[in-house]
């Protein structure tokens, strides 16, 4: 009586995307996801099913690796955070400090809803405590007294994440398209100059302005004052 063959294991056809079913999940793996998902979808509908979806697997296997959503965004400010780490500081301690605060804006526009993630979290991971590390020896080295490099860091900090959530406030509201910025000013541009101009003579006056700001020129104004403060507080005289 003849045999039955038997087909090997290994022969059995395997079907789309089984292969990527059984990749391992990793922190960079989930990272990677969540990270386009928010470029996509933003911040607000960002979940850990769809980030689990994106990924082909179970909730309860993303579970297994993430705690919850709030661990994942800490995830997510510390890779951003991470990113810093390719600024050389140059030059005095101004110039060092407006460097890095200029870096931060950068790093910062290349992901959406990024300031919000930064402040709803407190600085826990590698990524982010370098940086706070980093700023905190630029200050030192400076020669400003101990007690002052937190407030003086935190305060340089949230200048810049505030300038980039209004940034990223402004881009939302103005919509797609390469002359949307330009659209939105023109439009609060007509609206401030309907006012009555008895009761708001220098909101027309200064429209075009506050509707057609320079951000590069603005946010380097902005970081000048600040540092200019900090010097004036400064106790050595020294650059």
């Amino acid at each position: 009586m003849a045999r039955r063959r038997v087909r090997p294991a290994r022969e059995a056809p395997v079907a789309v995307g089984e292969e990527a079913l059984h990749i391992p999940l990793d922190r960079t793996r989930i990272l990677h996801t969540a990270l386009q998902l928010l470029q996509e979808e933003g911040l607000k509908a960002l979940s850990m099913r769809k980030v689990a979806d994106a990924l082909q697997v179970k909730t309860a296997s993303l579970y297994y690796h993430v705690k919850d959503k709030d661990q994942l965004l800490s995830w997510i400010a510390d890779r951003i955070s991470a990113e810093l780490g390719a600024f050389a500081p140059q030059g005095n301690w101004r110039e060092r400090l407006e460097g890095w605060g200029a870096y931060f804006r950068q790093v910062l526009l290349r992901y959406r809803d990024a300031p919000e993630i930064f402040h709803s979290h407190l600085a826990a991971g590698y990524g982010r405590l370098a940086e706070i590390e980093r700023v905190y020896g630029m200050f030192a080295e400076a020669g400003f007294p101990d007690p002052w490099i937190p407030w003086l860091s935190s305060m340089l900090k949230n200048y810049v994440l505030s300038f980039v959530a209004e940034e990223l406030r402004l881009r939302a509201f103005a919509g797609k398209g390469e002359d949307a910025a330009a659209r939105l000013g023109e439009a609060y541009t007509r609206f401030y100059r309907e006012l009555p101009p008895e009761t708001f003579p220098h909101v027309i006056r200064l429209a075009a302005h506050t509707a057609e700001s320079d951000g590069e020129a603005e946010f380097r104004f902005g970081l000048r004052v600040l540092l200019d403060g900090f010097a004036a507080q400064r106790p050595s005289d020294e650059a």
